[in-house]
């Protein structure tokens, strides 16, 4: 493989792009909207930069780095030579299956095609194109130039041939391919957002405050973020959709999500990419941070 497609330029997608770029790849990163475009490529040159001030690259793999991505406004010349294309767009089944049908329509047949879904169903997504078999999941985790796992997940008609060439691709990226089956919520979220959700409840319930949960889980079980911070940093909108998509599949009422969840993202108030979410990543709030260190 030398050409990967990646669909969508937000947090996971410009993530996504990064790391294939820097290991060497041509990479054409698409997104409808060209701000979002621009966005995604100044996340990636500051990310970038900041790997370069640790020592961690060289400025030549930062040039690098950024030559090897191309960006587009439109999926079908986006995904043209590609040998990979991983979509990467918003945890929304209707989406995602527009996204397939129209690379059903624009791909060659030998293209494997990839979803960064944290949750939704691999089969369901290979059952609107041609060739299931070449549809896999790749759920990379946040943020991705960094973190090692990826959760590969076989749909019901994936083969055994994708499968290996995911599997040995990952690698190739420093990663740590996980291989595992179709099912809601795969392995990382069933066990992750029932977690989120009981702290969100917990909170709900008022048996204690959003510091002293998150507190009682770093200091007393070792998580390097509470689970009201992480939640903050996935995106409660994120949180939410997975855990309906949970539900949904499993008809188990322990996946429901808290109403507090529920409320909040009701009330635009979806984390650090909102600015608010458990906690306050406001401007101001920032500001105010900053100034106390100088006190």
């Amino acid at each position: 493989m030398k050409t990967i497609a990646v669909i969508g330029a937000g947090t996971m997608g410009n993530g996504i792009a990064h790391t294939f770029a820097q290991s060497g790849f041509i990479v054409k990163l698409i997104d409808v909207s060209e701000k979002s475009l621009d966005k995604g490529m100044a996340t990636i040159a500051a990310n970038l930069d900041r790997m370069l001030s640790k020592g961690t690259i060289t400025q030549e793999d930062v040039a690098k780095t950024i030559t090897n991505i191309i960006t587009y406004t439109d999926i079908k010349d986006g995904v043209v030579g590609a040998d990979l294309v991983v979509e990467a767009a918003t945890e929304n089944v209707e989406l995602k299956l527009n996204i397939f049908k129209q690379l059903n329509e624009a791909c060659s047949h030998n293209t494997i095609l990839a979803t960064n879904t944290s949750s939704i169903s691999i089969t369901q997504i290979g059952s609107v194109v041609a060739h299931p078999e070449r549809v896999i999941g790749m759920h990379f985790m946040n943020p991705v130039p960094i973190m090692k796992l990826v959760e590969i997940i076989r749909g019901y008609n994936t083969s055994d041939e994708v499968t290996k060439i995911i599997m040995d691709l990952s690698e190739k990226l420093g990663k740590v391919p996980v291989e595992v089956n179709d099912y809601p919520g795969f392995v990382a979220n069933r066990i992750l957002m029932p977690m989120l959700n009981e702290a969100i409840e917990t909170l709900y319930n008022k048996v204690a405050g959003v510091y002293e949960i998150d507190t009682v889980m770093k200091l007393g079980m070792g998580h390097p973020m509470g689970p009201l911070q992480l939640a903050d940093f996935i995106g409660l909108d994120v949180c939410l959709a997975i855990l309906n998509v949970m539900y949904e599949g499993f008809k188990n009422p322990k996946y429901a999500p808290c109403p507090l969840l529920v409320n909040m993202v009701r009330a635009g108030k979806l984390g650090v990419k909102s600015g608010e979410g458990f906690y306050d990543y406001s401007e101001s709030k920032k500001a105010e941070k900053i100034s106390k260190q100088f006190l």
